[in-house]
């Protein structure tokens, strides 16, 4: 795999990360789970085709900016999925807590 279509690739994960964040911001788990799924096969296909050689000039940079993209994207995703899970264990952590009390007592 030459520079230009690794660096597709890249571009390809950048727009991933973009409609990750969206279906984020409106709380969309499911189409979030599906494009995590799709970013992952992408990241591994850059991993596997990607130049050992590395990229120079006007190429690099454009990698570079997309990488810091994909990465401000990212933090967005993770700071609006990290609350929601955290509450997510707590409501799973009361359940099973009561599920717990209601085996141990149990009331006849």
């Amino acid at each position: 795999m030459d520079s230009h279509e690794v660096l597709s690739l890249y571009e390809s994960v950048a727009d991933i990360t973009r409609q990750m964040l969206d279906a984020a911001r409106v709380g969309n788990w499911e189409q979030l789970a599906e494009l995590e799924s799709r970013c992952s096969t992408q990241v591994a296909m850059i991993k596997d085709g990607e130049p050992s050689a590395a990229m120079t000039g006007v190429v690099r940079e454009r990698k570079v900016k997309i990488i810091r993209k994909i990465l401000e994207d990212d933090r967005q995703i993770r700071d609006i999925t990290e609350p929601w899970m955290a509450r997510l264990t707590t409501i799973m952590n009361n359940a099973s807590n009561d599920r717990n009390a209601a085996q141990t007592n149990p009331t006849s």
